[in-house]
Parts: C-alpha cells; sequence; structure tokens
C-alpha cells in the first residue's frame, strides 16, 4: 500500500501527539538582579543555565492518593499553624496529589511553588513533597498574617500573589485565581467534615 504525503503527515502528527512532551526550565541573572526563565534559551544568549530539569510526568489517568501525604501534612499543619484540611485542599486544587506536576508557569510539587520562591523557602527539590509542603505552609501561613487571618484573601494572595490582592484590596478580578479560591474553599469544606 502506497501512502501519500498527507497521510504520512498525518500519521506523523498522531503519532508526536501521543509522545509525551518534555520542557526543562533555564534561568539567568542580568547585571541588575533580575531573574529570567526560559524553556526555550536561544544561542544568541548564552547565559542561560539549567534550573529545573523536568521529571516526565505521570500519565494522566494515574490517580494520585489523597491519603499518601496525610502525615507530611499533619507535621506541617502542626509546624506551621494552618488547618491540615485547609493544608490538604491547597494541595488538592494546587496538584492533585500529583509531587511531580509542573504549572505552565513552572510552579513545581503537590503545592506548585514557584521557582523564585525556592531559595527564600528553603526548598532545595522542589519534587521531595516533606520540602514541597512545608515550603507551601510555611509560605501560606506567611499570606495568612500579611491579610490578617481573612482566608479569602490569603488563597488569593498564594495563587495571585501578595501584591495583586494589595492592589485591589480583595481578590484580585482574574478568573483563575476567582475560580482557585472557590475550589479550595469547596474541597476545605469537604475534608473539614469527613
Amino acid at each position: 500500500m502506497k501512502l501519500t504525503g498527507i497521510y504520512v503527515f498525518v500519521l506523523v502528527f498522531v503519532l508526536a501527539a501521543a509522545l509525551p512532551v518534555q520542557a526543562d526550565i533555564y534561568r539567568y541573572i542580568d547585571e541588575n538582579g533580575v531573574m529570567h526563565f526560559t524553556n526555550a534559551p536561544t544561542s544568541s544568549v548564552q547565559k542561560y543555565r539549567l534550573f529545573i530539569k523536568e521529571r516526565p510526568r505521570a500519565r494522566a489517568t494515574q490517580h494520585y492518593s489523597s491519603e499518601k501525604y496525610d502525615d507530611l501534612i499533619s507535621d506541617a499543619s502542626e509546624r506551621y499553624g494552618v488547618a491540615f484540611p485547609l493544608l490538604k485542599a491547597i494541595i488538592k486544587a494546587e496538584s492533585d496529589f500529583d509531587p511531580h506536576a509542573v504549572s505552565k508557569k513552572g510552579a513545581t510539587g503537590l503545592m506548585q511553588i514557584m521557582p523564585q520562591n525556592f531559595e527564600p523557602l528553603g526548598i532545595e527539590d522542589p519534587f521531595d513533597p516533606w520540602q514541597n509542603i512545608n515550603a507551601g505552609a510555611r509560605y501560606f501561613k506567611q499570606m495568612y498574617d500579611r491579610f490578617k487571618g481573612k482566608l479569602a484573601l490569603s488563597l488569593a494572595a498564594y495563587n495571585a500573589g501578595p501584591t495583586a490582592v494589595d492592589r485591589y484590596k480583595t481578590i484580585p478580578p482574574y478568573e483563575e485565581t476567582e475560580e482557585y479560591v472557590r475550589r479550595v474553599m469547596k474541597y476545605y469544606y469537604n475534608y473539614k467534615n469527613l
């Protein structure tokens, strides 16, 4: 059977779509101390260095146990004074308990910590569940204290950053952030009432 050019193209496209896509993250710090991140450094910019080596993601059909990290969540909950069901709800909303999760923006691990927060939060391996959960709990507690215990604002700050919440003095009018706060609150209610 002879395949024409269009059939070969379609076959290649279908096979390529089935393969997993990986993207490493590169970083360089300019002369002003500003960090620049990319997944595709250009050859003209030799300053970029490998920052995060992406690990292969599990297939979308893989289910992560919501109980697997309960001991680590409990420990971080006690250490940072964040309610266990709330911390678990944040993890559910952020990564659905996938310790290898990497967002399109580069947030990593169970609590989706951004690379610029690794050093301030003491993270050496963002995919290590213990490090990630402790760093995320610590960061959330900082947001909670900054916004004087207002849970919705603290969650919005965790998602969109504290400056966005400061600017709007409420949950920022970003669809992603508004949906994020709703999801965490729903999960929090569910975990609290188990």
